[in-house]
Formats: structure tokens, sequence, C-alpha cells
């Protein structure tokens, strides 16, 4: 996928999508050509569900602790 949809789909702006990949926080881009690049839509797929994961394993928490 191409980086409008990436945006599209995550709610990031192009540069912070480009600082959380130097910082190993999000999937690395695919060079397609001298100046262009993609992303595989499986590893977007599965970098939204690992942030699901993460805010429902922090609710279980956050409500166990209440109990």
């Amino acid at each position: 996928m191409r980086l409008p949809e990436v945006i599209s789909r995550t709610g990031y702006k192009r540069s912070n999508i480009y600082q959380l990949m130097n910082l190993g926080d999000f999937p690395k881009s695919v060079q397609l050509g001298p100046r262009a690049v993609a992303w595989l839509s499986s590893e977007i797929d599965q970098w939204i569900d690992d942030r699901v994961k993460e805010r429902d394993q922090k609710l279980s928490i956050e409500s166990s602790v209440g109990q």
C-alpha cells in the first residue's frame, strides 16, 4: 500500500510514520524504485491489531486493579 493509504488507515501523518519507522515502532517500507516506496498491507494490519491488543490489555489491568 502506498503512503496515502497508510496515512488514511493509521491516522498518522507522513512525518510521524517515518519517525516511528526510524524508532523501530512501525513497519518498514519496501523500496519499489528510486523514489517509490510501499508498505505491506499485512504488516500494517498486524501493527494496528497489536495496538488494539495493547489497549485491551491496559483496560483489563486497569479494571482488575479497580476491583
